[in-house]
């Protein structure tokens, strides 16, 4: 059964952090984490069972402190790195690990919310990615297409490349690039590009978007005032290989052509307040979504910077002897970028949106108050791109 409504998960808790687990590319499975002062945190493993329009869901304690930033390894089903609050000394600080998940944690079909207390286990800690020393970690990206064992940490000022090593036990700083200049210099987000060999990391820091070479550690590009407030997130375009998405304090989405940063390629207004989080989908990268605190999420068909502006690329050797002669009916109207749909099932500040790694026509949405919604995208939207 497919129906484009909505389906809705209410954590216990607040939430802020989210992420599909990118090595799972069958079942449709999201990770999101916890924010609670007095309890104990969790990691909530959210599995949607698309054919019956229902969430199983099993929870893993995070005992450490409240989850700030959540991202999966794109090898292993079981890894997955959180960056957390820490006290030390009455001071807070955010810190950053690698945690594995014990092997039972699949949800389960018949587990009803009651359960979550008996069927809880705790994470494993692998190691820590120990940037204390370098300040409070913001993020922690993964190296998109490789074994799972290079992440990149930003905490504070400082870019940390870290080789995860004896199966992750064991975190090594590869490298290092600290941002310089005056005043309050701190990385807000950062993704590692799939292109370039994946040598390449986009980072947000105040109102500015730089590019790093992760070989030497040293900037590659740097667009500064990209936004008019601070830059929350950016993504990579995963088909076109120079393109980047930021989203800020500003309201806007800017798109970006690495190669000349001058101006935007594109900017989206269609938000009310901060925007938090800019997702491209993996397979159809025309279709981006947003969250933002207006409560609402957006999704949006940027058909004209897309990787197929035109619809898939037809070779002429397959055009049919009638398609041939009739070209006047092909239409060469430049594509119309557009709103597809906006989302109100939230009513807080949301602060993630992800796509799904398994099923690329489904997204999930996270709110403060630990709302979870799982979306799709409209069926006539999805089979006028596939047809």
């Amino acid at each position: 059964m497919e129906d484009d409504a909505p389906v809705i998960y209410g954590l216990e808790f607040q939430a802020r952090a989210l992420t599909p687990q990118t090595a799972e590319t069958d079942a449709i499975r999201f990770l999101v984490g916890t924010q609670s002062l007095k309890y104990d945190n969790q990691i909530h493993i959210i599995d949607f069972d698309d054919e019956n329009n229902i969430i199983n869901k099993n929870v893993l304690l995070h005992q450490v402190g409240e989850i700030w930033h959540i991202s999966a390894s794109p090898a292993d089903r079981a890894v997955l790195a959180t960056c957390y609050n820490h006290t030390l000394d009455s001071k807070v600080l955010t810190c950053a690990a690698v945690w594995k998940m014990p092997q039972e944690s699949e949800p389960g079909s018949h587990e009803s919310p009651d359960d979550a207390a008996s069927a809880a286990h705790s994470l494993e800690l692998l190691c820590h990615l120990d940037g204390t020393a370098h300040g409070s970690t913001a993020c922690v990206t993964w190296e998109p297409t490789g074994d799972g064992r290079r992440v990149i940490s930003l905490a504070d000022n400082h870019l940390l490349l870290w080789d995860l090593q004896e199966s992750s036990s064991q975190a090594v700083l590869a490298s290092s690039a600290s941002l310089e200049g005056r005043g309050q210099l701190k990385f807000t987000s950062g993704r590692w590009s799939p292109h370039h060999s994946c040598t390449q990391v986009a980072t947000a820091s105040d109102t500015t978007v730089r590019g790093w070479d992760t070989r030497t550690m040293s900037q590659v590009y740097c667009i500064e005032n990209a936004h008019g407030q601070l830059v929350r997130d950016v993504d990579f375009n995963p088909n076109k290989q120079y393109y980047l998405a930021s989203c800020g304090d500003d309201c806007k989405v800017k798109f970006w052509d690495t190669r000349s940063v001058t101006e935007p390629v594109r900017t989206l207004e269609e938000h009310s307040h901060w925007v938090w989080s800019v997702r491209y989908n993996h397979s159809h990268d025309q279709l981006v979504l947003t969250g933002s605190s207006d409560s609402r999420v957006t999704l949006s068909n940027m058909v004209s910077i897309s990787s197929e502006p035109f619809g898939h690329l037809v070779d002429d050797d397959d055009l049919s002897d009638q398609e041939e002669r009739r070209p006047e009916e092909k239409s060469q109207e430049p594509p119309q970028d557009s709103v597809i749909a906006t989302y109100e099932e939230h009513e807080d500040s949301v602060y993630a949106v992800e796509w799904s790694s398994a099923d690329p026509w489904l997204f999930a949405s996270l709110s403060y108050d630990g709302r979870l919604v799982i979306n799709r995208v409209p069926r006539a939207l999805k089979y006028h791109i596939l047809l």
